[in-house]
């Protein structure tokens, strides 16, 4: 308990710093600038730079997740088909690209550890495995795609939702590659902590994405009625243009020179070692959590199309919520790393209390807005034209859901924070073991178990889900306070 009451206590100030000549800026090498404003007090703080690297990254994936939000609002005023589709589709599509993105994504820490080290020269070197390797993955998922049908099927859904189903997963799978790609090149300015560019260029593929998403939908303007499909296209061709995007502004003669972006495009056997060592047991913790949701989404499916369509607006609603808590442990793997690469572990566990400080004020209002307001929240997602009974029963089950949601949004904080420490890190294997220990123990086997041979039903299943994020917050933070992590490293030594 001591432990624990350890991260909420206060944090020393110190000024940061983006380049390698600067002075290191540990908070104990660091002198305290007496009669300090406030103003300057709060931009040296380690919650400022927390924000800085951070708060960008939520607001890239607010894009992200905002493009799969309005799908779902969109398909939900669309047909209630539609909607019991979009979710469980959209997990096993995003299912089939998550081992991809988590090891593209894990060049973010091989990157912050090298700038912290100040390696730049092995940084653009690092980007091409990542480009080598969404290529490998494009090609992959374009077999993938085909196997929907085959999919959908097994899962026994109404024969209707699992057209739509069939559909949705093929187009994003077809486009998963460049998905991929999008991601390799963002983690060339996130590694480094230069967040900005990140979160503009996904917010204009965003931007991009709504408008197109309801003319494909809905059928308007110039374009045609393509319902579920038109959503998935949408969303293929706001990817295209991130990776167009993050393309035009690195391949500079400017980062060339600095980080050899063209003249290290050579195959790097050594990088693709470390990629896949790390990033491969760090991607499938990504896979086994994702996968955990899908199963639980399939097998509510198996209850009835009405409890799939309200566990699918829940889950919508709660995607937008945890979308913080992502985005913070991100950043806090960047900051990890690089405290790491310069040999300050006490760096990473001052960004650390920071996150949670931040995360836990940020969550108490979203509580607050559960609890006091389900109604209001659930409204954006209940199709006008069904009839009041129908909306009313919607309503009823969707705020017994939102209690649920309540009740774990705290732990769910805590597992993201702890896990973007040991990602930091590259204590990969541990998470990867235990995540998927811990999934089949708690959501797997009882699920099943429970909905085919019981009879249980809806709220059994949630509860579940509950359990496992408990847990699993319970289990990162043990890992944490034993502290192996201060001494990994994802780089070679001597750099």
């Amino acid at each position: 308990m001591n432990s624990l009451k350890n991260l909420w206590s206060p944090l020393p100030n110190f000024p940061s710093t983006d380049n390698c000549s600067s002075t290191l800026h540990t908070p104990d090498l660091c002198p305290i600038i007496p009669k300090m404003n406030i103003t300057n007090r709060i931009k040296n703080s380690q919650y400022w730079e927390v924000v800085t690297v951070s708060l960008p990254l939520v607001m890239s994936i607010a894009g992200t997740t905002v493009m799969e939000f309005t799908d779902r609002v969109f398909l939900s005023n669309y047909s209630i088909d539609a909607i019991a589709a979009s979710m469980p589709s959209g997990y096993a599509a995003f299912l089939a690209m998550t081992f991809f993105l988590g090891i593209a994504g894990y060049l973010n820490v091989i990157i912050a550890q090298y700038t912290g080290a100040c390696a730049e020269h092995r940084i653009g070197a690092s980007l091409w495995q990542g480009i080598y390797f969404s290529i490998f993955s494009g090609l992959l998922l374009c077999g993938i795609a085909f196997t929907g049908e085959m999919l959908f099927r097994f899962a026994g859904h109404p024969a209707e939702v699992q057209r739509l189903e069939a559909v949705y997963f093929k187009v994003l799978c077809l486009g998963g590659g460049i998905n991929v790609l999008a991601t390799s090149f963002s983690c060339f300015y996130s590694g480094r902590g230069l967040t900005r560019p990140v979160m503009w260029i996904n917010t204009i593929g965003m931007l991009f994405n709504i408008p197109l998403d309801y003319a494909l939908i809905n059928g308007v303007w110039i374009f045609p009625e393509l319902g579920i499909m038109g959503a998935g296209i949408a969303t293929v061709l706001a990817w295209s243009l991130i990776a167009i995007l993050f393309g035009i502004i690195i391949f500079t003669q400017e980062n060339d020179r600095r980080f050899g972006v063209w003249k290290n495009r050579s195959l790097d056997w050594d990088i693709c070692r470390r990629l896949m060592k790390f990033g491969v047991p760090g991607s499938l913790q990504f896979w086994l959590d994702v996968f955990a949701f899908t199963f639980f989404a399939f097998m509510v499916g198996r209850i009835g199309k009405d409890q799939l369509a309200v566990t699918n607006i829940v889950l919508s609603i709660n995607s937008l919520v945890f979308m913080p808590s992502y985005g913070f442990s991100l950043g806090l793997s960047t900051l990890t790393g690089q405290a790491l690469g310069r040999n300050q572990p006490k760096g990473a566990i001052h960004a650390t209390k920071s996150t949670l400080h931040i995360l836990m004020v940020y969550l108490l209002l979203m509580t607050l807005v559960f609890v006091f307001k389900p109604d209001w929240v659930l409204g954006f997602f209940i199709p006008d034209k069904l009839i009041p009974a129908e909306r009313a029963a919607i309503a009823h089950i969707g705020a017994i859901l939102l209690r649920f949601v309540v009740i774990y949004l705290f732990f769910d904080a805590l597992y993201m924070v702890f896990v973007g420490v040991l990602k930091g890190a590259g204590d990969t294997y541990f998470i990867m073991w235990s995540t998927g220990l811990l999934s089949f123990l708690t959501i797997v086997l009882p699920i099943y178990i429970g909905i085919e041979h019981f009879g249980l039903g809806l709220y059994f299943s949630w509860s579940c889900i509950t359990l496992f994020i408990f847990v699993s917050s319970a289990v990162s933070f043990w890992r944490f306070r034993r502290g192996k992590w201060k001494e990994m490293r994802v780089i070679e030594d001597g750099v």
